[in-house]
């Protein structure tokens, strides 16, 4: 724990909350990547290396990763020259914000490769998770030596630590007055891959007094039309936004609740993804949809979520990234509606200065033709607030990486890289 959660972060509180707009915003970008992934995978390679060698494992530990625009960077940064282990990433190559991209393709570490693909993020898991169940492919790193894991949150490692900040957040409001010990707390996540949010279920069914669970979608809005019909469809346009962490149309941790209300049946969980695959959708029964009522589902459109960004600084003088702004807008909208002025943590899922083109149009700082390293600047000077060392060191970071593959040549990818 001392190793992961140190100097590697820029405050001492690790994930300190703020409260604006009368919401609590628990920031969990203050880490190496400024975004919340740092948060799960600071101490996902201490505890995967430590589990191999009491397990006695001797084969070096292959990460396999897709990512949206975080997770890579973060796993990367995680992973990078840890004894025993080697982290390939795949990002798609047109879907991620410039700075994202440049966090990636600039990293170092000999035990690291970054690969751009020809598709979109549903394109990349789907090809992880291909690889991941292939025994031919297995058999053959085995035979090399290497075993495959994970840095996405298919691997349970992702989701436990998260866990830990949603009951640190609670614990943190009573510490200081905010709420009293057995008050209920509201919990608004930006979601794409539906894993953060599964974290914040998980806390609740371990005991946190949570009342409801905000699912916030961006134009994407698979997630928000299930909970809405209790059918979980896949076909339809893939829109890429200024939010692209969560530009997503299979949630693939979804998968994992639907395990839960379907009693625990993983028979009847393997049934309804068989379809999602073959079909592109799937429906729950009215009595799984019944166990879904601590879940609110809302999106909010790329206006929206601007003027969102726009109105908080206004208020608040509080600048956050496009995100937060979809889990904001989609809170304000919840608290019109309903009136519920239960306390509510907004989980804040990344610096603003990871999307500095979308929240200088927002707050109408001028691009004037700048890159988005000169423009991310720029907002800090006209802000008021420090630049992050992520995004300094980018301006004189070398590339390292510049690798693209079709869908189809994922395997070769991780092979060549392996030299196998």
């Amino acid at each position: 724990m001392d190793s992961a959660y140190d100097d590697k972060f820029d405050t001492e509180a690790i994930a300190p909350i703020t409260e604006a707009c009368g919401a609590y915003y628990l920031e969990l970008w203050h880490g190496a990547t400024i975004a919340f992934k740092d948060m799960a995978l600071s101490i996902l390679p201490h505890l995967m290396t430590t589990a191999a060698k009491k397990n006695g494992r001797t084969e070096k530990i292959v990460i396999l990763t897709a990512t949206s625009g975080d997770t890579g960077k973060a796993a990367l940064a995680g992973f990078a020259d840890v004894p025993g282990t080697g982290i390939v990433v795949f990002y798609p190559k047109d879907g991620v914000s410039p700075v994202q991209k440049l966090q990636m393709v600039t990293q170092r570490g000999d035990n690291t490769c970054v690969v751009g693909i020809e598709g979109n993020f549903d394109d990349a898991q789907t090809g992880v998770k291909k690889l991941f169940t292939d025994e031919r492919v297995r058999g053959e790193l085995a035979a090399a030596g290497y075993v495959f894991s994970s840095a996405n949150s298919i691997n349970i490692g992702r989701l436990v630590p998260q866990i830990v900040y949603y009951v640190y957040s609670y614990a943190t409001l009573l510490r200081e007055g905010k709420i009293k010990d057995g008050d209920e707390i509201n919990i608004v996540v930006p979601t794409g891959n539906f894993g953060n949010i599964l974290a914040a279920y998980y806390a609740r069914a371990m005991g946190l007094p949570v009342k409801t669970l905000i699912c916030a979608s961006n134009e994407n809005r698979v997630l928000y039309d299930f909970f809405g019909t209790g059918a979980y469809d896949r076909n339809r346009e893939f829109i890429l936004t200024s939010s692209p962490s969560m530009d997503i149309l299979i949630s693939s941790n979804l998968e994992r609740l639907i395990y839960h209300i379907a009693g625990d049946d993983a028979d009847k969980d393997r049934e309804l993804m068989a379809k999602l695959l073959s079909e592109g959708r799937y429906e729950i029964t009215p009595s799984m949809r019944e166990q879904l009522t601590m879940f609110h589902g809302g999106f909010a459109t790329e206006e929206e979520t601007l003027a969102e960004i726009g109105r908080v600084y206004r208020q608040a003088h509080y600048l956050i990234d496009t995100h937060t702004a979809v889990a904001s807008a989609v809170y304000a909208a919840y608290r019109e509606k309903t009136g519920d002025a239960t306390p509510t943590v907004i989980a804040s899922t990344a610096s603003p200065f990871k999307f500095p083109r979308a929240v200088a149009q927002a707050i109408d700082v001028p691009a004037d033709g700048d890159d988005d390293l000169a423009l991310a600047a720029k907002l800090a000077e006209v802000t008021g607030r420090t630049l992050p060392k992520a995004v300094r060191e980018l301006s004189s970071a070398p590339v390292r990486h510049s690798g693209i593959c079709a869908i189809d040549g994922m395997e070769q990818a991780v092979k060549g890289f392996l030299k196998i």
